[in-house]
């Protein structure tokens, strides 16, 4: 656990108790502060370690004392309206920040500073999660302590406190950054950039910047990395290159650049020298298969460069990624049938570059619709053989779908089961049946980890009673 003990002896609020407050709370009260505790839900107030905390209604805060308030990144900070604590904190004068504040506060803080360890920040669209691990993955493999967290995996205060060879590695999604203005990053990078959480940012725009105040806060000394494949990036980069010069480095797929990171034709090159040298093959590495994950596997690549020079290593620790849950996880087969566990697919974006991967598609899509639906994933229609659609976007997909087979199966039980009948049934060479939503999993889901969980166990009672029938 990482204790920010800068607020010892102080009143300090935490608001949302998901895994970030609760972690939060405790590292917190372990560091000597005062910590009040709420959460809209009687679920989430039942999850708080006792003793901890006191629980407490957000009214009845003692906001004449309080010196901050912090914040789950889920809850709303400004769109569509601020919540109540954000406007009770904004009253009384009080900050409002999130847990990777905290961490960040506590690293860089005068007396830690001798034990300060660096920290790789990953950000963007898509891609960010497989960039997290995949970064992770490199690092240990060459011999580093690499704590990674953040939006993946444990919150950021449950890593373990800084040492001379650790080094931490943080996916920071668009919310996170929002609440995280001390969060100075030694590498920090940017993948992509397509429309998503528009309900909570306003705009693309608003989104777009939120993403670049991450690279705008990297230190001075630091390594900022850059798509230049999507026009928002593009743009960000060429603000970057007036403010920080040859420090920020452009990264494309499909693109030669005179100076950057690139991959052409599956192969990974570093123009960062006086000429291009080829790294490695990515085309053959069987866990990252496909453009989009080639971008991840630059971005990594550029992200541990400072730390390991040694190519051939990076290219050997690159071929031995096992995968990331949830993303492009091929979870078995059936028959002749392959299963793909997409569920990270939260919006249409990501759900089309797992649509690039295969053809002879049974397609099982839906959930909490994103702005745009799913009309940008036409022109890969023709890979799929049906679609099965889940959740409260069914209706709306279905009228997109008007040219794809598809059938309304409400939950995702019945859809992998319609959707392996129909796929064993079929005179396709190799049928994949792909879970890729394209949608957010509240609906029917506490997340997209709990979607992919289920999915995962829908398919193993299939291998193992194949002819029993959906309920």
């Amino acid at each position: 656990m990482i204790v920010p003990r800068t607020f010892a002896g102080q009143d300090v609020g935490v608001f949302g108790l998901a895994r970030t407050g609760i972690s939060a709370a405790r590292a917190l009260a372990a560091g000597g502060a005062h910590v009040f505790v709420w959460d809209d839900t009687e679920r989430g107030r039942e999850t708080t370690a006792q003793g901890t905390a006191q629980i407490v209604p957000i009214e009845s805060w003692p906001w004449d004392r309080l010196r901050t308030v912090v914040l789950s990144p889920g809850v709303p900070l400004t769109h569509p309206a601020p919540h109540d604590v954000v406007t009770f904190a904004r009253k009384a004068g009080v900050e409002v920040v999130g847990d990777i504040e905290l961490f960040a506060r506590e690293l860089r803080s005068e007396s830690r500073e001798a034990n300060a360890a660096p920290i790789i920040a990953v950000t963007g669209t898509n891609g960010k999660s497989t960039t997290t691990a995949l970064i992770g993955h490199i690092l240990s493999s060459c011999g580093y302590d690499a704590q990674a967290g953040g939006n993946i995996g444990n919150p950021v205060l449950d890593l373990e406190p800084p040492l001379a060879s650790r080094i931490y590695v943080l996916e920071v999604s668009s919310y996170q950054i929002e609440l995280s203005p001390g969060l100075s990053p030694d590498v920090a990078l940017l993948t992509n950039l397509t429309p998503d959480h528009l309900d909570r940012h306003g705009s693309m725009e608003n989104y777009a910047a939120i993403k670049a105040r991450l690279l705008e806060q990297a230190v001075p000394s630091g390594r900022v990395c850059v798509s230049v494949d999507d026009t928002y990036c593009a743009a960000i980069y060429s603000r970057l290159t007036a403010s920080r010069g040859a420090d920020a480095i452009p990264l494309s797929v499909g693109k030669v650049l005179g100076r950057g990171i690139f991959v052409l034709n599956g192969i990974l090159y570093d123009a960062l020298g006086s000429r291009a040298e080829r790294v490695m093959e990515l085309a053959g590495v069987a866990k990252l298969p496909g453009a989009h994950n080639w971008q991840n596997a630059a971005f990594a690549y550029a992200a541990v460069r400072p730390f390991v020079r040694d190519i051939r290593a990076i290219a050997e620790a690159m071929a031995s990624f096992p995968g990331l849950l949830h993303r492009m996880e091929d979870v078995g087969s059936v028959g002749r049938v392959r299963f793909v566990n997409d569920s990270k697919a939260t919006n249409a974006d990501a759900a089309e570059r797992a649509l690039e991967c295969f053809r002879d598609i049974f397609w099982i899509a839906g959930g909490r619709p994103k702005e745009g639906g799913i009309g940008s994933l036409t022109p890969h229609f023709e890979r799929v053989c049906k679609a099965y659609l889940i959740g409260e976007a069914a209706d709306e997909f279905a009228r997109t779908l008007q040219s794809v087979r598809h059938e309304i199966c409400g939950t995702l039980k019945n859809a992998v089961f319609a959707a392996w009948h129909d796929a064993q049934s079929s005179n396709c060479a190799a049928p994949v049946v792909l879970l890729a939503p394209a949608c957010a999993s509240f609906d029917q889901f506490e997340n997209y980890e709990q979607r992919g969980d289920e999915f995962r166990t829908l398919v193993r009672n299939l291998a193992a009673e194949p002819v029993r029938e959906a309920s």
